[in-house]
């Protein structure tokens, strides 16, 4: 089993990180959501705590592993490779999903966007560090890793401690998920809100729109002047948008269970 942690009372809600990181980059949204949720914060097979992603994993694996810890209905929070995961725990397991917060997710990748985050992947498997390094200067401006050079740093150690092997495995699920998901994308059947950074270079504005169009009663809804790291970045706008978009749905709950 995963590793995982609770915070807070009320309905549930799992945040679900991306690939190199681990459920530390929920901590600037999760301390407000459990104001009026009891948050499950987890660990991917492969990041933190968790065990190692072995051969052959996939993303069913992953999201069999976040199934297994909710105990009901829940709101399904996921960033970068967390909101692929989301999108499959969604279709694997619709009843056990309130609603789905995809944040700075891909969809459906065009040629040109294939190439690039594989071309990552071949650097990945030749260079972790490197990649690593690559990957902080993509998240952070050069105005917000100035004003925040200790979250940098933090950020780039995160990466550069991750087992290679696992990392690889999962690196390779985030650069692939997106293709396997698409023809499926319609089947999702929960509430479903796709956020991203006006200025994400790889999870673009344009990737949260085709997901919108794709999943039906979907909404997108991009933030503006910032780039990957929304849950560090942007902590209250997305926090903001998390609330709203799980409220309703929690409204019309109690709603039933007092009718």
């Amino acid at each position: 089993m995963i590793s995982s942690e609770l915070l807070g009372e009320g309905p549930d809600l799992v945040l679900i990180h991306g690939v190199g990181l681990d459920r530390r980059m929920w901590s600037r949204c999760a301390p407000r959501l459990a104001e009026s949720h009891r948050v499950r914060l987890v660990d991917m097979r492969g990041h933190g705590s968790s065990p190692a992603a072995g051969p052959g994993t996939t993303l069913t694996d992953l999201a069999a592993d976040v199934a297994e810890l909710l105990e009901g209905p829940t709101h399904v929070v996921g960033f970068s490779l967390g909101a692929l995961v989301g999108q499959q725990l969604a279709l694997a397991s619709p009843d056990l999903v309130s609603t789905l917060t995809l944040v700075s997710s891909v969809a459906t990748r065009t040629p040109e966007e294939r190439e690039a985050v594989l071309g990552r992947l071949q650097v990945a498997a030749a260079d972790l560090a490197e990649t690593s390094r690559r990957a902080v200067d993509r998240w952070f401006s050069p105005e917000w890793r100035a004003a925040e050079p200790a979250l940098a740093d933090e950020i780039l150690a995160t990466l550069l401690a991750n087992d290679p092997t696992s990392y690889l495995r999962c690196y390779e699920i985030f650069a692939t998920g997106d293709a396997e998901l698409a023809p499926r994308l319609s089947d999702i059947t929960v509430p479903t809100l796709a956020v991203t950074g006006e200025l994400d270079p790889g999870s673009t504005p344009d990737m949260s729109h085709r997901l919108a169009a794709a999943i039906p009663g979907a909404r997108a809804m991009i933030i503006p002047g910032t780039r990957h790291l929304l849950p560090l970045e942007r902590p209250t706008e997305l926090t903001d948008a998390v609330l709203e978009h799980t409220r309703g749905v929690d409204r019309d709950v109690r709603t039933a269970a007092q009718a």
